[in-house]
């Protein structure tokens, strides 16, 4: 009896003596476990990018981790996020991962979605057609609207008609590998409505300009003409009052633009004489649509011009413009700056002024 006293102590005790070890070995294994989690992966040893797929399991992407020997034990790692009730967290995309980075930092970068960032830059100046191209032509950018027509462009973003000139924002755009030509076009479609709006809220009073469009319309002129961003304010103010009196706009650019393929680089007096809707030596008012991406300091321009006396502009030797008040004083500035005469028209000329 006493021996078998002494064995059920014995047993009792062990298992005692089990009991409390249990939570001690169990915080050795989850220290030893997140230890493991938080040591630098051996597959990073310098930065690499990795994508994560439309669709995968969390099993999947733990599988393809290893497969680009990123990580060592998938198992682990799928451990990792089953534990923290992550699985199903993951976003999809293109991720740079860091030099060192851990299983826990990779786990945090695929749930938070912070995905590789492409840069896209569209100029002002440029043509819709011109903008689409390099929208297309980013690196990642899925392209969804090859050989679409204009209608059908201007459909899917929202347009009237085939009314696509001019109705981007020229700005830089960040983007993640995956987003189509149709996400940026629309992207660069709201910038351009809230800086519109927002100048069009700001205007000065009593403009000949009916509507935002309009304002867009001309300060797509002003894009083309203005020789530098200090000019942009006046060659809008000789514009605007072209427009008051009813006088043509005679806009080189629109001219050009209203040309198309035709246009060899060379404009021509016979060029002027085009019947285009686009020729502003020929018809009144403005064109019916922007004539290129206009940038905010031209928008603004249009819509808040610099006050003056001055009806026209022509390029000077200076890389600006010369604006005059009268036909005399441009006709003489045309002969000095642009047809080089030897007629003593520069000398008839005032000294330019900061301004011009």
């Amino acid at each position: 009896m006493k021996e078998e006293e002494a064995s059920r102590q014995s047993f009792q005790f062990r298992l005692v003596t089990a009991a409390a070890l249990l939570p001690i070995i169990a915080l050795f294994v989850l220290v030893a476990i997140e230890v493991q989690f938080n040591r630098p992966l051996p597959g990073l040893t310098e930065s690499r990018v990795f994508t994560i797929a439309p669709g995968v399991s969390f099993a999947q992407l733990s599988r393809n981790l290893h497969e680009q020997d990123i990580i060592g034990q998938p198992w682990l790692f799928n451990a990792l996020g089953r534990f923290r009730g992550l699985e199903n967290d993951i976003r999809q995309g293109e991720y740079a991962l860091p030099a060192g980075a851990t299983s826990v930092d990779l786990l945090a970068l695929f749930v938070s979605g912070a995905t590789l960032q492409r840069r896209l830059v569209l100029i002002e100046g440029w043509t819709f057609a011109e903008a689409l191209a390099a929208i297309q032509g980013g690196e990642g950018v899925e392209v969804t609207l090859a050989g679409a027509s204009r209608a059908q462009i201007a459909e899917a973003m929202g347009l009237a008609g085939n009314a696509l000139e001019g109705m981007i924002f020229p700005d830089t755009y960040f983007y993640a590998a995956g987003d189509s030509d149709l996400d940026l076009l629309l992207r660069a479609s709201a910038r351009l409505r809230q800086v519109l709006g927002e100048e069009w809220s700001m205007r000065q009073p009593d403009l000949p300009l009916a509507s935002a469009y309009e304002a867009l319309v001309l300060a797509s002129i002003v894009e083309k003409e203005a020789a530098g961003p200090h000019q942009r304010g006046l060659v809008a103010g000789v514009f605007q009052r072209r427009l008051e009196r009813n006088m043509r706009l005679q806009s080189d650019p629109t001219v050009i633009y209203g040309l198309g393929d035709a246009f060899d680089g060379d404009l021509r007096s016979a060029d002027l004489e085009q019947e285009t809707a686009f020729n502003t030596y020929r018809i009144d008012g403005l064109p019916p649509t922007p004539i290129a991406l206009a940038s905010h300091d031209s928008i603004r321009a249009a819509l808040r011009p610099i006050a003056s006396e001055y009806l026209y502009f022509v390029a000077d030797d200076q890389g600006g413009h010369y604006f005059s008040e009268t036909l005399e004083e441009h006709n003489a500035a045309v002969d000095c700056y642009q047809r080089k005469l030897d007629n003593g028209s520069c000398e008839q000329l005032a000294e330019p002024t900061d301004n011009r």
